[in-house]
Order: structure tokens, then C-alpha cells, then sequence
């Protein structure tokens, strides 16, 4: 049987899935090596204190004691019975943490994490996603989404609007907002009132082109795109292109042919006005690669205190933990913290970190100090800040290497780092300007000069992401550059700067390192991206001989989003596999 990544033979392009959509949820486990896995979705990220407890005790009481946090914000347990589905789901309800078993998986909403705390957004979109989540809920035919499908709610500050969603809603200036599907998609102008009740009408748009595309689409990029001659793909005398056709033999990208997405203006329209949202076309953007909204380092809200403007003299504290993994007594402590000095909510975010709003300036850096010695990032000097990884081994079968004990080594922790990382080794650091890779030039941070501004204008250094296989589950979504750190499977790993530099640099070229000097590889690899050059970044082991990341000349390869758990059972992609799109291999957009 095909992996479900097989493109359709004949149709250049998106892949035709040979089967549903088949990704983890809370009803629905995936059985790992280390036990089954849930995936409770969190839309926005929001979560009251009362929630985040019971989702500490779930962990204690029938997982591993540790709580991931998703490149969607959403929360997944491991280590769990196989046969627990019933007690999890009794456990959740309660809470508000279920509310619909129909559609569980499908509410998927990134926001951006900051929106009504820090002053930057155009509006406080935290209202567009609770409507949002109740209206998918409430609405027959969302249930039919995949678990990949994303939404992302935009304050206007670009950063949940640069991940790739499917349908993105953006707050505009005046009051308004943008209805966008997809990359390159049409844009619509709407209502604000009017936000929520547009993405669902997107949806479903997204639903109809799917059906009749017969491409068993997940994701809107999954739809095949037509000629836009005359009359392709449009219904008998409606004189527009809303009508959608099967998989089309779409012209070669050497022909010149302009191509129409699947799901363009017209048939959105027509849901929009189903659904009672007026609308009018949005300015288009330029054609032809360019600067995009949310352009650069994808690390999210920077760690420490996060100043509130206005009256009341409020904070925010913005944390993580190393790689994403949260054990149940420090995610206590966040709720805790939450519940005694600040709002009593906690926001996670799509870059595996935390918010907590609410508190007072003089409560703040307090906490913040109890957080930090609880092994929680609080500083955006710390080695962990923006590092990622797969599951790896041993919880993944198919993963090629132990990737987190190697990210830990690499980070260079020491002896600290098995409490940081739960079941990781101690191990040396590795020191870069060793294995004949140059030291980076440092700035007062400890980061590299030139590094560009995360989305509270804080420096923050070029993403890194260690996967154990090419399909990268989890790793970094389309907010800017990262560097993908790829185990090769002959103990190896392959360094390389994945996606589009800012500012026009140029990435160095990929290298082939031994785990003990990847560090040094990394240092190299973000030297030379922020610093504008383009020199190889030399090491002992030999660049692999290519001049761009796996999946094209921009280096965008491997699935998009959210952690996909794997299985062993079988030679393809698992059922569960819970990756966005669910591309197993390098895959150019």
C-alpha cells in the first residue's frame, strides 16, 4: 500500500491519501513503544488552573509523570495503558477539557499567546477563539476535518499567521479582519464580529474542495491546483471559478501556466455568504517570494517578564521547559503560580512554552525565580531556550537515535541535565570552536551577534530542532529559519538551516557531524546565518556535498506542525501517526 505521502501517479504535486486521517486524540491513543499516547487539544492554548491540575494528576496517576507540549500548543501524555481511554475521558470531562467526543481532534487553534497582555496586537482575539472552538463543536460537518487541520487566531502581530495554517483570521487595523486559507490563497476582508463564524465557513469550503478534488486532502495544501484558463474548473454558466474538478494534470512548473488554488475566491465566497458573513477582497500580496509576516526566528514570547501596559501595574511571566517536556511537578507549580498570584489561567503556546498573565509587577520576579529553580527556562540566556526534538528513541521505533540525550549533551548541562530532561544521561558539554568549526561571535546574551528579535523584540537565536528520521515530527512550522539537526542512521547527524533567511542571507552548507561535535555545528550554523555570510560551516565529519536543506532550494523539508507519534507495526506511516500533514519524507512545498 502507498504511504499516504505518495503523490497521486499522473498529478505532480499534493499527494492522494490512500487512507482517513488517523491522528491521536483523547478518545482515540496511539499505542508507542513507551506505552499508548494522548493528545488533548487545548484551543489557544488556554487553560484555567483547575484544568492544568487535572491534567498534572492524569500524568501522575496513569502516564509517565510528564506532560509534552505540541508545536500546536496542545498537550500530549505518555506511558499510558493501553486500556484507558474510559478512565482518561471521565477524567477530562469534568473539566471542560472534552467537550465534544465528536469532534475532539478537530480543534486545532493556535493564538497568539500574547494578545491582550503586551500592547503590540491590533486587538485582543482571545473572544474569536472560545467563539471558534463553539462553533466547530456545535457544527455537524466540522467533525469531518482531519486531526492535522490547523487554525491560527492573529492579534496583527504576524505570529501565529506565519505557521501555516489552513485557515488563519487576523486582526486588522480599524477593527476588522482577514480570512486567509492556506499559502497563497485568497485573502478576505470580514467583520470582527464575524472572525469566527469565517473560519468555520472556510472550513467547510475546504471540505467541498476536498471531496471533489477525490484527493482524500487533510490539509488545504494537500488540494491540487488547476490551469486558470478559460473555463477550467468552472460550473456550467456561472462565469467564475468556483466550480472544482477532479485531480487535474496541472502544468509543469516549467510551462509558465498560471495555477488557481482548489479553494480560491469564489468557492470561499460562497460560503461565506451561506453562513450570513459579508465580505469583500483583501489586498493581495506581491507575487513571487518576498518578506512574509512573522519572518524569522520561530522561538515565540522570549522567557521572563513580560510588562503589561495600561493601569494596575500587571505582568506576565513567560517560561518553558527543555525540549517541550514538562514534568507534573513543575506544571503543578505554573498552575499554582497562576491560581495564587495571578489570573488563575495559563496560556501555552505553539513554540512548547508557557504564559502566565496576571500578576503584579512586584509578585512577578518572584515567582519567576521559583519557576527557574523548579528547572523551568525563565531567561532567554538559557542553552535551552529555543531547542526542540522528536520523541526519539526509546519512545519512537523509528526513530534512528536517542535524540534527546544527544540535545542534552549538546546543550552541555552536565550533571543537571537528567533532572532537566527526564532520563537524560549526564554528559560534558560540547564546546564549539572544537572539530575545526568556529566559534560564534557572542553578544552579552550569550548569543550570537546579529541574532534576530522573537516576537516581543527580544534577540532570540535561529531555532534548533534534533530529529531521529525525516519526518521531523514536530519540528518548527513556517515562521521563518531553523536548524534541522537529522540523524542519519550511521550515528550521525546532518546539520543544516532549514527555510528562508531574512534579509536575503545566504544559509551555509549542510554538514555530516558525530553527536560529540554537533554542537559545534549548530554554533556555526547560526554564526554564519545571522551574521549575513554564506561560508561552509566546516567540521571533521564532511559536508554531504548538497547546497540546500532537504526538500528544495528554499530547505523547507519534512511535515509541518504538530508532534507525530509513531509506531513499529508498520513499514509506513502508523496508524496514529498525528503529524499535520502527514508526510513521511522530505516533501517540497
Amino acid at each position: 500500500m502507498p504511504s499516504p505521502a505518495t503523490p497521486c501517479p499522473g498529478v505532480p504535486g499534493p499527494p492522494r491519501r490512500s487512507r482517513d486521517d488517523a491522528c491521536p486524540g483523547a478518545l482515540r491513543l496511539h499505542t508507542a513503544d513507551d506505552g499508548a499516547l494522548a493528545r488533548i487539544r487545548l484551543p489557544g492554548g488556554l487553560l484555567t488552573s483547575r484544568q492544568a491540575h487535572c491534567l498534572a494528576s492524569i500524568t501522575e496517576d496513569l502516564g509517565n509523570g510528564e506532560l509534552e507540549l505540541t508545536s500546536r500548543g496542545n498537550v500530549q501524555v505518555r506511558g499510558l495503558p493501553g486500556d484507558c481511554g474510559r478512565q482518561l475521558a471521565d477524567r477530562l470531562r469534568p473539566v471542560g477539557l472534552l467537550p465534544s467526543d465528536t469532534h475532539e481532534r478537530v480543534r486545532n487553534v493556535v493564538v497568539s499567546p500574547l494578545t491582550g497582555l503586551d500592547g503590540r496586537g491590533r486587538a485582543d482575539v482571545g473572544g474569536w477563539v472560545r467563539e471558534l472552538d463553539a462553533l466547530l463543536c456545535a457544527d455537524p460537518a466540522a467533525a469531518a476535518l482531519s486531526g492535522r487541520f490547523l487554525f491560527a487566531v492573529d492579534d496583527g502581530r504576524g505570529d501565529t499567521a506565519a505557521l501555516g495554517a489552513d485557515v488563519t483570521i487576523i486582526a486588522t487595523p480599524g477593527g476588522g479582519a482577514e480570512l486567509r486559507t492556506g499559502a497563497g490563497g485568497p485573502r478576505l476582508r470580514v467583520a470582527a464580529e464575524d472572525a469566527a463564524r469565517a473560519a468555520v465557513a472556510a472550513a467547510e469550503a475546504f471540505l467541498h474542495a476536498a471531496a471533489e478534488s477525490g484527493t482524500r486532502a487533510w490539509r488545504v495544501r494537500d488540494l491540487p491546483r488547476g490551469d486558470a484558463g478559460p473555463g477550467a474548473g468552472e460550473t456550467g454558466g456561472s462565469g467564475g471559478p468556483g466550480g472544482r474538478t477532479g485531480p487535474p494534470s496541472a502544468p509543469s512548473a516549467s510551462s509558465g501556466a498560471p495555477v488557481r488554488p482548489a479553494l480560491d475566491d469564489a468557492l470561499l465566497g460562497r460560503h461565506l455568504s451561506r453562513a450570513g458573513v459579508a465580505w469583500a477582497p483583501a489586498e493581495q500580496p506581491p507575487p513571487g517570494p518576498g518578506p512574509r509576516e512573522g519572518d524569522g526566528p520561530a522561538a515565540g514570547p522570549a522567557p521572563g517578564l513580560i510588562g503589561v501596559p495600561g493601569p494596575g501595574d500587571r505582568c506576565a511571566l513567560s517560561v518553558s521547559a527543555p525540549l517541550g517536556r514538562y514534568t507534573a511537578a513543575q506544571w503543578r507549580l505554573l498552575a499554582e503560580t497562576a491560581a495564587r498570584s495571578g489570573d488563575a489561567e495559563i496560556r501555552t503556546t505553539p513554540w512548547r512554552g508557557v504564559v502566565v498573565p496576571g500578576l503584579s509587577r512586584d509578585a512577578g520576579p518572584a515567582a519567576l525565580r521559583r519557576l527557574a529553580g523548579a528547572g523551568l527556562v525563565t531567561a532567554p540566556d538559557s542553552p535551552w531556550y529555543a531547542i526542540g526534538s522528536c520523541a526519539g528513541r526509546p519512545g519512537c521505533a523509528k526513530s534512528l537515535a536517542d535524540v534527546r540525550t544527544d540535545a542534552a549533551r549538546a546543550v552541555g548541562t552536565g550533571p543537571a541535565e537528567r533532572a532537566a530532561v527526564p532520563g537524560g544521561p549526564a554528559a560534558a558539554p560540547a564546546t564549539a570552536g572544537t572539530a575545526g568549526v568556529p566559534a560564534p561571535p557572542a553578544g552579552a546574551s550569550g548569543r550570537p551577534d546579529g541574532a534576530a528579535a522573537s516576537g516581543d523584540g527580544t534577540a532570540a537565536p535561529l531555532p534548533v530542532y534534533w530529529s531521529g528520521c525525516e519526518r521531523r515530527c514536530g519540528r518548527p512550522g513556517d515562521g521563518g529559519a531553523w536548524i534541522d539537526v537529522l540523524a542519519t542512521g550511521d550515528g550521525a547527524y546532518r546539520v543544516a538551516v532549514n527555510g528562508a533567511l531574512p534579509g536575503d542571507r545566504t544559509a551555509p552548507r549542510p554538514v555530516r557531524v558525530p553527536p560529540g561535535r554537533a554542537a559545534a555545528a549548530i554554533a556555526a550554523a547560526r554564526a554564519a546565518s545571522t551574521a549575513g555570510t554564506g561560508p561552509p560551516a566546516h567540521a571533521t565529519g564532511a559536508a554531504d556535498g548538497t547546497s540546500a536543506a532537504p526538500g528544495g532550494a528554499d530547505g523547507a523539508a519534512g511535515p509541518r506542525g504538530e508532534d507525530r507519534p509513531q509506531r513499529h507495526r508498520h513499514p509506513g506511516p502508523p496508524d496514529g501517526t498525528g503529524g499535520p500533514d502527514g508526510t513521511t519524507r522530505a516533501r517540497t512545498p
